[in-house]
């Protein structure tokens, strides 16, 4: 490129980002494909000793139920649940892994309300939130890690 032209290209793009008009699609290759490409969120629970088999009970009975009405709405693609086969050191230790599938990202973080979910599946509201309320008493620790596939065939 001509040095004139490099100035003019450089005044265009200052001129489109300062005037708030959108930039042409050439600066924002496959925003369609990523908003349509599933998104991964692991959730890790870390239970206190001894609590790990209540904790998954109770995950069980009133949680997945929830998730799975989310499957049946298209919002989730796929749950599934993880534990480790051996131990490790403590500050590395989890009890077990959640993976769920949104169907993209807006959709991971659109603030969905699930309290009519909730309410349909569990009329005794009470025992709903003290179960709800006593697995998270449970717990150590928990975290939400948003993970990308990475090709490692990919120069």
């Amino acid at each position: 490129m001509q040095p004139r032209t490099k100035k003019l290209a450089l005044a265009f793009f200052l001129l489109l980002l300062l005037s708030g008009m959108p930039l042409p699609r050439l600066f924002a290759p496959n925003a369609q494909a990523q908003t349509d490409k599933p998104f991964v969120v692991e959730y890790y629970y870390k239970t206190k000793w001894g609590h790990a088999d209540e904790f998954i009970t109770l995950f069980k009975k009133n949680h997945y139920p929830v998730l799975r009405k989310e499957v049946e709405l298209g919002r989730i693609l796929q749950v599934h649940a993880d534990q480790p086969r051996f131990h490790t050191t403590e500050d590395g230790r989890w009890d077990y892994r959640i993976t769920i599938v949104f169907k993209n990202a807006a959709i991971a973080n659109d603030n969905f309300d699930a309290s009519e979910i909730i309410k349909q599946l569990y009329p005794d509201q009470d025992t709903y939130k003290k179960e709800e309320q006593r697995r998270f008493e449970i717990l150590d620790a928990h975290w939400d890690l948003p993970v990308k596939e990475l090709d490692l065939t990919a120069k």
